[in-house]
């Protein structure tokens, strides 16, 4: 199943992209519907590096719902810079999540604003159709979020 969304974002491209790669801005946009902790002995990195990184996820800040495995990738293609996740759920109810394929791109928009992608490719066995509810609203709370804080980003 998958969500796509393409916003349009009030900042340069430049600014979008060291958004879209650190930590804090992560977790910031998905507050309050899922908060996320560092399982690394160094705790969240200033900008996410290429690789493997173990996150504990908590739903509402309340409900401990499992261990996620990011595996973020940098490339370039066709003017866009693109960062992906193709990280596995470790353990909870998360790991219902049988795929999950997550894709953001930044590109210049005509304006001198940003032109931001995003695509959320996924599978739930059964309960795909009430995942991708779920990860619906969600994508839509994170679109909102990006919105909200692109003019601040420098």
């Amino acid at each position: 199943m998958r969500i796509l969304l393409k916003l349009e974002l009030d900042c340069t491209p430049d600014a979008a992209w060291n958004a879209i790669r650190s930590p804090n801005v992560f977790r910031e946009v998905s507050f309050p519907f899922t908060t996320f902790s560092s399982l690394e002995d160094t705790g969240f990195p200033a900008t996410w590096p290429e690789g493997r990184h173990l996150l504990g996820v908590r739903a509402l800040g309340l409900v401990d719902v499992g261990r996620q495995c990011v595996d973020i990738s940098y490339s370039d293609r066709g003017g866009a810079r693109l960062m992906r996740d193709a990280g596995t759920p470790v353990s909870g109810a998360l790991s219902l999540v049988t795929r999950w394929r997550h894709t953001m791109a930044v590109s210049p928009a005509p304006d001198g604003r940003t032109l931001y992608r995003d695509e959320l490719d996924f599978s739930a066995g059964l309960l795909t159709l009430p995942a991708w509810l779920v990860f619906w609203v969600y994508w839509q709370w994170r679109a909102a979020g990006l919105r909200r804080l692109a003019p601040r980003w420098r």
